[in-house]
């Protein structure tokens, strides 16, 4: 999936949020500026949530109210100390997990996720979708078919 603008991006991500699901796991991979927040955005528009979406890199976790409650993090900052927050408060439960640098944590903490890596190109950016699980892999043809 390709994004020419952040316009594009935003409602790549609004078509996400749409097909989203209550345990819904989303690890954001990409380099610094590569647009994992404000795909957060476009995310966040799909779970139907008014508040403005900010980064968490200092607060680690933000969460917000919508269509499903959104806990949105970003373990950048945690590193390798995964314990220093209780990941099981966010992971598999009443809402939607997005977490930016997630390819940090041991895999063994996730067991069924969506992992999007976005990539700057010449064009704007490159996004691909990477199933990990079942309800995952149902996910990406979701997405990509445009089907409910």
């Amino acid at each position: 999936m390709k994004s020419h603008n952040e316009e594009e991006l935003i409602a790549l991500g609004t078509r996400i949020g749409q097909q989203l699901q209550a345990g819904d796991v989303l690890v954001l991979t990409g380099d610094l500026g590569a647009g994992k927040t404000t795909l957060t955005k476009g995310i966040a528009l799909g779970l139907e949530i008014q508040q403005m979406i900010k980064s968490p890199t200092y607060t680690i976790v933000r969460e917000y109210e919508g269509r499903l409650p959104l806990y949105h993090l970003d373990v950048y900052r945690i590193g390798d100390d995964p314990d220093s927050i209780d990941l099981d408060d966010f992971l598999y439960g009443d809402g939607v997990t997005v977490i930016e640098w997630g390819e940090l944590l041991e895999a063994s903490l996730l067991h069924d996720f969506l992992t999007i890596v976005i990539e700057k190109t010449s064009f704007g950016r490159q996004l691909s979708l990477q199933a990990h699980g079942k309800r995952s892999q149902m996910l990406v043809e979701e997405i990509e078919h445009g089907t409910d």
